[in-house]
């Protein structure tokens, strides 16, 4: 009988019919005293299920990651703010349209605060950088009922974003009705100021216009019309005390009933609100800071604002929107609004605190190198509020229509589109 061949190495030969092509590969013969000198490939029955265990959470874990519908949307958010990127990003299917951060933007202007200079200036940026700028016709209704208020947050929740609403509206509280809270900005102005350009404003228009006027307030009396200042103050006319005197305060109180009560509980809801809910509150004095801050706060709805702004073109049509006929009370009148108003300057000082705070974070140097000293007041007495005439805020868009589309700045009808939302109109434009 024929002895089996032996291995060199002992055992029985790897290759009883001859070698392979070429020769057996060097060494093949030790590879088991090879294996035997690496301490760290002998493998328990314990070692070798712990490691497959292992395996399997970490298969179990990608599938539910991935189910999951990956990484949490807060990361993401994130990421895209910050500008990183992943192997996926490059490689993977084409990705969904990349919202700003944020990408939701309320603006419920204060009237008489520049928000018909704002607003053009949105008008303009929404076509440049393509985001869905929502106006509504109703300027006249800022206090809402509770379904008004559901219905309108819903309504302005499912707009196509980015988008940037604006309307004359006190704060609304979004996550109270369960929508995510989105980004306030606003802007406000001395309190006489305003009071004065309203006053005015509303009895004599601007200078787009000698006859405008007719047609904002067609049924205010002649004797009512030219009504001397002085007298509406110092008669304690309706219009020249509160609770009409009591105006910026509200939109950052709230749609609660004590805000349209002059005193420290809207005050301090009002300053609370300015702190948790908006990204900048500004001063119009100071009209330029804003903008600037703006492009750096929100750069997807305000870059190339300033440049914009201080265009001669627009600078033109920015002078038209200037109050007419405007004079000054006599210092008697003047020490008696301030009195009236003592909470009304409370929050414009805390205001415009704040902003010149923020300004010197971001290096800017305010216009005036000392504060200007406040008005002394004296406490008023409790008021029992009424509800105030309702033509506070005007119809300031059709005259931003008639601009928007005069030969110079014609744009294609296309690019303006019509959106009816919960018994109100609003137009977006922009966007893509």
């Amino acid at each position: 009988m024929k002895k089996k061949q032996q291995h060199p190495g002992g055992g029985a030969d790897p290759w009883p019919h001859g070698a392979p092509l070429g020769g057996a590969p060097p060494g093949l013969g030790s590879w088991k005293r090879w294996v035997s000198q690496l301490p760290f490939l002998r493998l328990s029955l314990r070692d070798y299920g712990f490691c497959m265990a292992t395996l399997l959470v970490f298969c179990l874990g990608s599938l539910f990651y991935q189910l999951s519908g990956g990484p949490p949307r807060f990361l993401l958010d994130l990421r895209q703010y910050l500008g990183n990127s992943t192997y996926l990003d490059d490689h993977g299917p084409p990705p969904s349209k990349v919202l700003p951060f944020p990408s939701q933007v309320v603006y419920n202007r204060v009237g008489k605060c520049g928000s018909r200079t704002v607003v053009l200036l949105l008008r303009i940026l929404s076509e440049k950088h393509g985001f869905n700028l929502v106006t509504s016709d109703i300027h006249n209704k800022t206090r809402l009922t509770k379904n008004e208020q559901m219905e309108l947050i819903k309504n302005i929740s499912t707009a196509e974003q980015p988008y940037l609403f604006t309307r004359h509206v006190h704060f609304l509280n979004f996550s109270r009705f369960g929508g995510d809270q989105p980004v306030y900005i606003n802007i406000i102005r001395d309190p006489v100021n305003r009071f004065l350009s309203n006053y005015f404003f509303r009895r004599f228009g601007d200078w787009r216009g000698e006859q405008n006027h007719m047609i904002r307030t067609p049924s205010m009396r002649q004797e009512e019309r030219y009504l001397d200042i002085n007298e509406c103050i110092l008669e304690n006319y309706p219009e020249c005390s509160n609770p009409r005197l009591f105006y910026i305060i509200p939109y950052f109180c709230g749609q609660h009933p004590r805000c349209r009560e002059p005193g420290e509980w809207a005050l301090e809801r009002a300053k609370l609100n300015v702190n948790e809910n908006f990204l900048l509150v500004g001063i119009l004095e100071e009209l330029e800071d804003v903008l600037l801050l703006l492009e750096r706060f929100l750069p997807h709805y305000f870059k190339g604002v300033l440049s914009i702004y201080k265009d001669p073109e627009h600078r033109k049509l920015g002078n038209m929107t200037v109050t007419v006929r405007k004079t000054v009370p006599s210092p008697e009148a003047v020490q008696i609004l301030y009195q009236r108003m003592r909470y009304e300057y409370e929050f414009y000082h805390y205001v415009k605190e704040q902003f010149h705070l923020l300004k010197r974070k971001f290096g800017l140097k305010s216009q005036v190198s000392q504060p200007p000293l406040r008005p002394q007041f004296f406490i008023p007495s409790p008021l029992e509020t009424e509800e105030p005439i309702g033509d506070e805020e005007q119809d300031d868009e059709k005259w931003l229509e008639d601009i928007y589309k005069s030969p110079e700045r014609r744009q294609p009808e296309d690019r303006l589109r019509q959106t009816q939302l919960a018994g109100c109109v609003v137009q977006t434009h922009g966007g893509s």
